[in-house]
């Protein structure tokens, strides 16, 4: 996505929420969680068409669907994920979630927007919500992290 990964986030499935376990979590054992640490996402999408809920940010509440659209044949040229198609920039970090994305991309139509100078200094001065490069994703994705700090 772009994003920091500085936000809790869990993937979820059959009512499970596999996450990272804080040490201060006195209700754990009460909840339906699991501690992904030694998991692959592979674990949990198996066979075609299962799909898991990817939600980041608990503040903004991004959700994504994820879903094994198709198993193929190992091809030992690729190492590791590969972008193949993508769509739109990334929303920025800590933006409000889709409420508060949509609210950023009306006033950035607007230079007059009371607003606009506050949001484009917030921004680093331009943002381009149609941008998409699949060749920068897929550098990123060939870093440690997949190209998170």
């Amino acid at each position: 996505m772009g994003w920091t990964n500085s936000h809790l986030h869990q993937f979820i499935k059959d009512e499970t929420f596999y996450t990272i376990r804080m040490k201060d979590d006195d209700f754990w054992d009460e909840m339906r969680n699991v501690d992904y640490k030694k998991m692959r996402v592979s674990e949990l999408l198996e066979v075609e068409k299962d799909k898991i809920v990817y939600e980041y940010d608990f503040g903004d509440s991004w959700e994504h669907d994820i879903i094994l659209e198709k198993i193929i044949r190992e091809n030992k040229d690729l190492e590791g994920p590969v972008c193949i198609a993508g769509k739109s920039n990334c929303p920025p970090e800590d933006c409000g979630g889709v409420w508060g994305y949509k609210r950023m991309l009306n006033v950035l139509k607007n230079p007059k927007h009371k607003s606009y100078q506050e949001i484009m200094r917030w921004i680093g001065g331009r943002f381009d919500p149609e941008y998409f490069n699949k060749e920068e994703v897929n550098r990123l994705l060939k870093k440690r992290n997949f190209g998170c700090p």
